[in-house]
């Protein structure tokens, strides 16, 4: 992050109180974007032309349920609020990365097959979390690391396994 304060894309939003489904839903997009909770009915991304696509769809569908929603272009007061809530998502996704890493970890004693389906969830998993990882924490190369190394694990482990089989196929 540089020394100047950045440009921030605000929604700003209201959702009706029944049906519950609906907040919940929301909020669990908000969530996938990782957006930074300003408030309530007050969260934040930082400013370029996607964040600010899916604010918009965001608020478009909390118009569409009868809520009320708006976006606004915003620039901190000052570097160290940007700072502030920067840290804050930042230490969202490192939570993130690390429960990548400990699964990454406890798969590595796993079966072959069943690595490979964790190896498989992982990589998804962390191209979500990439997605909204506006300041990388020093985690996520950690995460990526435990994530190849469990997938050369697995291969490493399936290559040793088709030799043998073709050793044991020429000996017969």
């Amino acid at each position: 992050m540089s020394g100047t304060a950045g440009q921030w894309v605000l929604l700003a939003y209201r959702i009706p109180r029944r049906p519950s489904t609906l907040r919940i839903t929301i909020w669990r997009k908000l969530d996938r974007l990782g957006v930074a909770r300003l408030g309530d009915g007050l969260v934040a991304l930082p400013a370029d032309a996607r964040t600010r696509e899916q604010l918009e769809w965001i608020a478009e569908e909390i118009g569409e349920v009868g809520g009320s929603a708006t976006i606004w272009l915003a620039s901190p007061g000052s570097t160290a609020q940007e700072q502030a809530v920067a840290t804050g998502m930042r230490q969202a996704r490192s939570a993130e990365y690390q429960a990548v890493i400990a699964q990454a970890r406890a798969a590595a004693s796993a079966r072959p097959g069943e690595r490979a389906r964790v190896v498989k969830r992982l990589q998804a998993e962390l191209r979500r979390i990439d997605r909204r990882d506006f300041f990388p924490p020093t985690e996520r190369d950690a995460a990526r690391h435990a994530v190849r190394e469990l997938a050369r694990r697995d291969t490493a482990v399936e290559a040793s396994a088709d030799s043998a089989e073709a050793t044991e196929g020429t000996q017969r």
